[in-house]
């Protein structure tokens, strides 16, 4: 087989659409509720693939409700895809299909890797997947009604991989399935303890949140039995409860409710003189890595044949160090410049587009990251990752950032060497 007709097959492959992971079931309490929607589907798809548009069946299970801060699955089972495979070809398929459900938290669901053989001339009639949603904090009381936004397949052929886009028309699409968020936000939880310390007689105010309004109840335990001391409050509208106790015996944990509570220090009386020992902690930085910059993502050559043409890569990862010793949070961003040939003076209207990721470098770090959805990088701000404010909780870690990145290129341009500077910025 000759080199240029093998890489023909392999593009051939990318353009296989929404191939989606095996079959899991629905797992939870919550009654599902199962809608299909049809939609239009506008394909972009990887030469010599033509590309593609169609109505296509999406049906979409979800739970009926759910708590703000809950992982719930979601099922989603396409019809047929309105691209035709022009080759017969086996491959390893992954599927990324981002939801609008909240105003500006865009929410995507990935299939796992599945071998996928397809027939020339047969559209693709994919398999159902489970993946998992987290419902964003701030629904509480709200119906949250998902609309498709983005359908993204990596379709990969002996290490190599191949880009087929879906976007909805309109986009996003209409509603394929809601859920509605429970008023009381998530299960309630002790935060704090003042003191979180002390001897016989000592005073201790125990707050918490989510908890129904009303009366709340507190206790002490040490090694998980209760010692006996209680005591009594209340909470209020918004579930912030506060609850007094008297630690008259040795304790190492004060809860209210049911809760898993929090450390308490048990000082005993201890006859003699008394020499106080004092540290100072300063806080350390919140920094963004290598200071020299990352090396030059270099996506290679491609030659021009009159359709557009996606090629694939990753970025390197970007370092994030947050020893600020609070419980402060970040966002990271990153925009870029167009792509230019300084010399001739040639632009090239490419676009450029990331699937980010964010991993936990330091396994004693007390806080995870959250990697944002896939989107275009332009030149306003998209959030790729972040980490959410502690509370009364502490935050901080570190971490490394990068992802995939995907240029779309048109079917027509100069024949030069382009250049676009992306930059990664936190805050």
């Amino acid at each position: 087989m000759s080199t240029s007709y093998r890489r023909r097959i392999l593009a051939g492959a990318g353009a296989l659409t929404l191939a989606l992971g095996g079959v899991a079931g629905l797992t939870g309490t919550a009654q599902a509720a199962t809608k299909t929607t049809t939609i239009f589907m506008n394909c972009d798809a990887p030469a010599p693939q033509s590309d593609g548009s169609g109505n296509q069946d999406f049906t979409i299970t979800l739970p009926d409700t759910a708590k703000a801060g809950d992982t719930v699955p979601v099922t989603i089972d396409p019809g047929p895809s309105p691209l035709v495979p022009a080759f017969a070809v086996t491959t390893l398929n992954t599927t990324k299909i981002t939801f609008v459900g909240v105003p500006g938290q865009p929410i995507t669901v990935t299939s796992p890797q599945e071998s996928v053989t397809v027939t020339p001339g047969v559209p693709l009639d994919a398999k159902p997947f489970t993946a998992n949603l987290t419902i964003p904090d701030g629904t509480e009381g709200t119906t949250l009604d998902f609309r498709m936004d983005l359908a993204v397949t990596v379709a990969n052929l002996g290490g190599m991989d191949y880009v087929t886009t879906c976007t909805p028309q309109p986009r996003p699409s209409a509603t394929v399935g809601s859920i509605a968020v429970e008023a009381l936000p998530k299960d309630p939880v002790t935060t704090k303890l003042s003191p979180n310390s002390g001897g016989p007689n000592t005073a201790v105010v125990a707050t918490g949140a989510n908890f129904p309004p009303g009366a709340v109840t507190c206790a002490a335990s040490l090694a998980g039995v209760d010692t006996g001391d209680t005591g009594t409050g209340t909470a209020d509208a918004s579930g912030a409860a506060s609850c007094s106790l008297t630690v008259t015996k040795k304790a190492d944990n004060i809860r209210i409710g049911s809760t898993a509570g929090k450390p308490f220090s048990y000082l005993a009386p201890v006859e003699g003189v008394p020499h106080p020992v004092d540290i100072e902690v300063l806080p350390g930085p919140l920094a963004l890595g290598p200071t020299a910059g990352l090396p030059t993502l270099d996506f290679g050559a491609i030659t021009i044949n009159g359709k557009k043409q996606s090629v694939v890569g990753a970025f390197n990862a970007a370092t994030v160090q947050d020893f600020r010793g609070g419980t402060l949070g970040w966002d990271l961003t990153v925009t870029r410049t167009p792509f230019l040939n300084s010399s001739t003076g040639h632009s090239l209207a490419a676009g450029l587009g990331i699937q980010p990721s964010c991993t936990v470098t330091n396994p004693d770090s007390p806080s995870p990251c959250v990697a944002g959805a896939a989107g275009a990088i332009t030149d306003v701000p998209l959030k790729v990752a972040s980490q959410a404010a502690g509370g009364d909780e502490l935050t901080g870690g570190e971490f490394a950032v990068g992802g995939g990145a995907m240029i779309q290129l048109p079917a027509f341009m100069f024949a030069d060497t382009y250049q676009s500077v992306v930059t990664f910025s936190i805050a």
